[in-house]
């Protein structure tokens, strides 16, 4: 678990919510998507937003994206409001994301170089040529891919867990402040879902970002994460440092989502619990 030096209270908060709300539809129709949370995420944490299918923790973290706009309550990035700036473009130079399907986030008739050179246009002010296409190789390497292996290719003709590198590489081209890293590992195997687990950790490093995971995978999240919110129909249940969380869990939905760990998987939660004291040697 992460636990870099400053700690979270020293550290300048990223994103700050209060009464944050999202709803759609009108009177009898009116759904709530995410209920009046309230949280900070500061600068250089690893966060996790755990819940069940439907519980919000997507449309919190499109908020986040500014891809949706909350109904009510306030929503701060680096301690301005979040929809102050009029071009959306310059907040997404800061904060990018990963999302579940890397084929969805591709144009399937284009190719895999073009489409990581057209990341540029969020610049404000494009490279040259050969600029873009020596960052675009160094991206590649970044996430052990050659440049050669991608030359002339286009999604349908790379694995998922070469496309989830793809997305990766684009966040090594953009230098995000920000990545919101949505169920990024649910559609690789377990061999690739370490390995972009290592490039996410990478990411964090080299670029000395903030991560936002988006999860149903408690397990993840507990060893991952600075901090822990647990959502639920909306709302955010439970929230703290992992070993709290876990360890103390205080919400039902918590005791939930631990029970519901496969029993061969269950080792981890006894991390941290004192166990019995050693047996003596005798002579």
């Amino acid at each position: 678990m992460p636990n870099d030096a400053p700690t979270p209270l020293q550290k300048a908060a990223k994103f700050e919510a209060r009464d944050l709300t999202r709803t759609y539809g009108h009177g009898k129709r009116l759904t709530t998507a995410v209920d009046r949370v309230s949280f900070t995420i500061r600068d250089r944490e690893i966060v996790s937003l755990v819940g069940q299918s439907g519980c919000g923790k997507t449309v919190l973290a499109k908020m986040l994206l500014r891809l949706e706009t909350p109904s009510s309550g306030v929503l701060d990035f680096d301690g301005r409001p979040i929809g102050e700036v009029k071009d959306a473009r310059e907040h997404w130079r800061k904060v990018q994301a990963v999302f579940q399907d890397p084929f969805a986030a591709f144009n399937q008739f284009f190719t895999i170089r073009a489409q990581l050179k057209s990341s540029f246009r969020l610049f404000k002010e494009k490279p040259s040529e050969a600029e873009m296409n020596d960052r675009v190789d160094q991206a590649l390497l970044a996430v052990n891919i050659k440049p050669k292996e991608i030359e002339g290719k286009y999604p349908f003709e790379l694995s998922g867990g070469q496309m989830q590198r793809m997305l990766l590489a684009r966040i090594f081209i953009l230098k995000p402040q920000v990545l919101i890293a949505d169920e990024p590992t649910s559609m690789v195997d377990a061999c690739s879902r370490a390995g972009i687990l290592d490039y996410l950790m990478k990411l964090k490093e080299e670029l000395q970002m903030t991560i936002v995971f988006v999860t149903h995978d408690i397990g993840l999240a507990y060893y991952v994460s600075d901090s822990i919110f647990i959502m639920h129909k909306g709302e955010i249940v439970e929230q703290g440092p992992p070993d709290q969380v876990i360890q103390s869990p205080t919400s039902e939905v918590t005791k939930q989502l631990l029970e519901d760990i496969p029993q061969v998987n269950r080792e981890w939660i006894r991390r941290g619990e004192p166990g019995p004291a050693p047996l003596k040697q005798t002579a």
